[in-house]
């Protein structure tokens, strides 16, 4: 499989506007394992005073919060989704993403799919790929 490079990122001072405005994120494929980076992202997010919603189909509970199997699922509103997921596994992500009207989706370190990631912008929804919250968060101190 030939390697995507990501396309139309928005430029740093929306990312940063990002960070500072979205309080409610869905962590996509959020792991229970303390050693994975979506465990490690997620933490610190919520140390950072963002409120963390896990969604990951194998598990009830992450975090000590309530675990939802897809994007859909959660009753009410997230400002963000952020993805840690093969990219394989984006687009029907993006789907429930635009279903849901969730104002940016967040690709993780390594997750780009230029094609989901057009279908997401024609919605009118914000994306960022191959890029991790953590890191743009403690850059832009945000």
């Amino acid at each position: 499989m030939k390697r995507e490079f990501p396309r139309d990122n928005p430029p740093l001072d929306e990312i940063k506007s990002i960070l500072e405005r979205s309080k409610k994120i869905a962590v996509v494929g959020l792991s229970p394992k303390e050693e994975r980076d979506s465990n490690k992202v997620a933490k610190y997010l919520m140390k950072n005073g963002y409120e963390i919603v896990p969604v990951n189909p194998g598990q009830k509970e992450i975090l000590g919060l309530k675990c939802y199997k897809t994007l859909e699922e959660i009753p009410f509103s997230v400002h963000v989704a952020d993805l840690f997921l093969n990219p394989t596994r984006v687009p029907p992500v993006v789907d429930q993403a635009i279903k849901k009207r969730v104002g940016v989706i967040w690709m993780q370190l390594g997750v780009i799919h230029n094609e989901a990631a057009q279908k997401a912008r024609n919605a009118g929804i914000t994306v960022v790929m191959d890029k991790c919250m953590k890191q743009e968060h403690e850059k832009m101190g945000a």
